[in-house]
């Protein structure tokens, strides 16, 4: 079977320092994120000897980083259409 020679459509520009920065950003947050929740969650659950307000507050700010923030700052940096 003969391969084509791939055109400029389907062959990969490498990204730039600048969109390699922001990936690294976003999977920062969403992992800060999540080590927010199992520390919540540990709050919750008497391990960790803070008030249970403290481990609900966490929860909510963990969620949020997890699930809201990365959405945002990925909105925030799309490229405009063409």
């Amino acid at each position: 079977m003969a391969s084509r020679p791939p055109d400029d459509r389907m062959r990969a520009t490498p990204p730039t320092d600048r969109e390699r920065g922001r990936f690294l950003v976003l999977n920062v947050v969403r992992l800060s994120g999540a080590a927010l929740v199992l520390v919540a969650l540990l709050v919750l659950n008497g391990a960790i000897g803070l008030p249970a307000v403290v481990g609900w507050v966490f929860l909510g700010v963990g969620l949020l980083d997890v699930f809201v923030v990365p959405q945002l700052l990925a909105r925030k940096w799309r490229t405009p259409p063409e």
